[in-house]
Order: structure tokens, then C-alpha cells, then sequence
């Protein structure tokens, strides 16, 4: 073996460490993305109920024993008042508005394994639920 195979052997090394440094790279920032793009969502958690009315939707997620609601408008774009309210059965209801053109605030709420009840408005639109995640 002379000097000559040696270079070849260090090329193959650098460039196989530069591909392995590539793809650790790659795999630590694709879900760092995936984790990004899943954190459009309003709430945290998995979404369980769309309950739809005139005006907008309300959209119910659920996180362990928190129960989170976000109202949006069913033709973004105007500025309206819009808001939602999130009470756990026993409790007093939290509620939360604003004038905006896509959505009101989001209101979580710590239910254990209580029932749930939301309502929900966009101008003279609104939903109210019965008990329900019971």
C-alpha cells in the first residue's frame, strides 16, 4: 500500500462523515418542521368536536384532563366580535372575546372528567352546546 490508496480512503471518510453530519441534521430539524406546522393549531391537544352555526364554528380539543375552544368566523376577512366560553360542569364558565377578522381567543380549561358545555358567537351568530366529553 502506497501513499497514493491513502487519499482515496480519507476522501471516502470525510465525505461519508459530511453525509452522516448531513442526515443527523436533517433529522433533528424535520421535526422540529412537523412540530411547527402542527402548531397552527389554536389549542393543544387533539381536536374531538367541529360544532358548526350560521356564522362560524366552534372547534373543542381535548389535552389529558384540559378541554380548550377557539370560535372562528365561517367567512374570514370582516372584523367582528367574536368570542367563546368553556365551563366544566361545577365550575364557573371562562369566556373570552375580541373583534377580529379570523378568530377569537382561545379558552382552556381544566375538566378532569367532568362534563364540558361551550358556546360560542361571531356578530349575531351563535352556538351553545349541552353537556358533552362526559
Amino acid at each position: 500500500m502506497g501513499a497514493g490508496t491513502a487519499r482515496p480512503t480519507v476522501r471516502r471518510l470525510v465525505l461519508a462523515l459530511v453525509v452522516l453530519l448531513a442526515s443527523v441534521l436533517l433529522a433533528v430539524a424535520v421535526p422540529d418542521s412537523a412540530r411547527a406546522a402542527s402548531s397552527s393549531a389554536p389549542c393543544p391537544g387533539r381536536k374531538v368536536r367541529t360544532l358548526p352555526f350560521s356564522t362560524g364554528s366552534v372547534l373543542v380539543y381535548k389535552d389529558g384532563a384540559y378541554v380548550c375552544a377557539v370560535t372562528v368566523q365561517k367567512n374570514p376577512g370582516t372584523r367582528r366580535l367574536v368570542s367563546v366560553s368553556v365551563q366544566a360542569r361545577g365550575h364557573v364558565a371562562v369566556r373570552k372575546s375580541r373583534k377580529d377578522t379570523r378568530s377569537s381567543p382561545p379558552v382552556r380549561v381544566y375538566a378532569g372528567h367532568r362534563c364540558v358545555r361551550v358556546t360560542g358567537a361571531v356578530g349575531s351568530g351563535s352556538y351553545r352546546s349541552g353537556w358533552f366529553l362526559c
